[in-house]
């Protein structure tokens, strides 16, 4: 039995790739913080009827700041996948948390692959980092694949280009076979609340059914390149099952505005988005990104994968979600 290690699999990332990886047979290890037993719901419906129940799903309390415990942890379980997922993900957030975004994101990084050296097991582990789009800032040319230089523009993309490059170090240096995946945007109903696309769902969703009256955005003109979130892990897997390690753009090869997103979400539900979206200067960043859109022919060509559900597929099973979720609230009589 393959058994895989999974770190933020309490995330929108992490929960479905436990999912994947348990349908395909593996033993699923998974890191979570202390305070990340609140956020256990994305999980909880694979444990049975009670917390445990699952036969190959095991949870493991530690952090990505303490090595030492990474060491045992990997000692212990002895994975031959380990998938680092964990992060401080959101880019508007890491602009008023700098040192703990890198921390988390680029120090986390190094700590998990100097444990699996420490462990023993640089030959013998394959190891998989989500890297991001947002690496490549304003690029000099779109769309971007992983030739396009780097220009990072926040200190989540930052944090993300130090973990990028200390992956293809250890790959380098050491020998682990390290992969980059350079994931675009990635969406699903499991994205977090206060991540714009699931705040737009969300948001015309209560509208809808009258619990509020706007939503409150930042820059709607940016463009970024949406896909499903349960594809991408797919692409993940794929990955780290290839003879040589290596670095992967996983993208869908359309770009779209915040504000076509909002648009197709309020006419889903028969709304004018323009009486009810309120660009908001308060969610502006210091330094925006402007245009997102990757090129992932190499994925296509050597993992034989490539997207099926494009932004307006996305929008109404989000949107199908949120409106299940509103409907069965409790009302008041």
């Amino acid at each position: 039995m393959e058994r895989a290690l999974i770190t933020g699999i309490t995330g929108q990332d992490g929960s479905y790739l436990a999912e994947l990886l348990i349908d395909k047979g593996y033993e699923v290890h998974g890191l979570v913080r202390r305070t990340s037993s609140l956020a256990r719901d994305r999980i909880d419906h694979l444990w049975g009827a009670t917390l445990g129940d699952h036969p190959r799903l095991f949870l493991h309390y530690g952090d990505l700041t303490d090595t030492g415990s990474l060491v045992r942890l990997l000692g212990e379980v002895a994975p031959r996948e380990v998938y680092n997922l964990a992060a401080q993900s959101h880019v508007g957030i890491s602009f008023a948390m700098p040192d703990s975004t890198i921390d988390i994101n680029g120090g986390g990084t190094a700590r998990v692959l100097e444990a699996i050296r420490l462990a023993g097991r640089a030959k013998r582990t394959r190891f998989f980092q989500a890297s991001s789009s947002e690496m490549y800032g304003n690029a000099r040319e779109a769309p971007q694949s992983e030739r396009t230089p780097f220009a990072p523009r926040s200190p989540y993309a930052c944090s993300k280009l130090l973990a990028h490059w200390l992956v293809v170090n250890y790959r380098e240096a050491y020998g682990l076979h390290a992969s980059n995946g350079i994931l675009f945007n990635h969406e699903s109903p499991r994205r977090g609340e206060n991540f714009v696309t699931r705040k737009i769902t969300q948001g015309a969703a209560r509208i809808k059914h009258g619990l509020q009256t706007a939503v409150h955005l930042g820059n709607i003109g940016v463009r970024r390149d949406w896909g499903y979130a349960p594809e991408y892990v797919e692409a993940m897997w794929r990955i780290l099952q290839q003879e040589q390690p290596d670095d992967y753009v996983i993208a869908t090869g359309e770009s779209h505005t915040v504000r076509s997103f909002a648009e197709l979400a309020f006419e889903y539900v028969g709304l004018d988005w323009r009486e009810h979206v309120v660009q908001d200067h308060q969610y502006d960043r210091p330094s925006e990104v402007d245009l997102l859109v990757g090129d992932s022919s190499k994925a296509k060509r050597l993992l034989a994968w490539e997207p099926k559900t494009r932004m307006a597929d996305l929008v109404r099973l989000m949107m199908d979600s949120d409106l299940r979720a509103v409907e069965a609230l409790p009302r008041r009589q």
